[in-house]
């Protein structure tokens, strides 16, 4: 298998085909990332620190790649990469540096309709309804050039997306 970088806007359902192909398939590995928000806020299993411990964790050459998205820092840690490849969800602003460092990166991107997204985002309660707007509104945007992308619209059934996320992982390991 060949390390798989899964990146999509907020509420396109990315954590949960990852954990959905993880339960079917047990030879996948999903990267457990280091964000800077209280752990106990929901969405991902992810290890939260303050913004002081990630500098220092980040000083210390602990993370194989981290960076800054709507005003979080998020890291992956270097050690999750020692047994082979995983699963990692990544901005599509990290995939550039990611590709440098993971050689033969493959990208899933998961998108779903607009009004889809409003109502999965409005579901988690975290912004108001103009907050959820803006950040449909802001879109995607493009993905790096030269990266190989398997797309996958997650916008009917979870299982309708899960049998896509497998095939595609199958499509990139075959």
């Amino acid at each position: 298998m060949t390390h798989v970088a899964v990146v999509g806007p907020s509420g396109a359902g990315k954590d949960t085909l990852m954990l959905a192909a993880c339960a079917i398939r047990p030879d996948l590995r999903l990267v457990r990332r280091v964000i800077t928000r209280p752990s106990g806020s929901g969405g991902e299993d992810f290890e939260g620190v303050t913004p002081e411990a990630f500098a220092q964790m980040q000083a210390q050459g602990r993370f194989l790649l981290d960076w800054q998205a709507h005003g979080l820092r998020y890291g992956l840690p270097r050690d999750a990469f020692l047994d082979g490849p995983v699963l990692v969800n990544l901005s599509r602003r990290a995939l550039a540096q990611a590709a440098t460092v993971l050689p033969g990166l493959h990208v899933i991107h998961i998108t779903a309709r607009p009004e889809v997204l409003a109502k999965r985002l409005s579901a988690r309660g975290r912004e108001d309804a103009g907050q959820i707007a803006a950040r449909i509104a802001r879109g995607t945007g493009p993905l790096p050039e030269g990266l190989p992308v398997t797309h996958i619209d997650n916008s009917e059934t979870v299982e309708t997306a899960v049998r896509a996320f497998l095939a595609a992982l199958d499509k990139v390991n075959a």
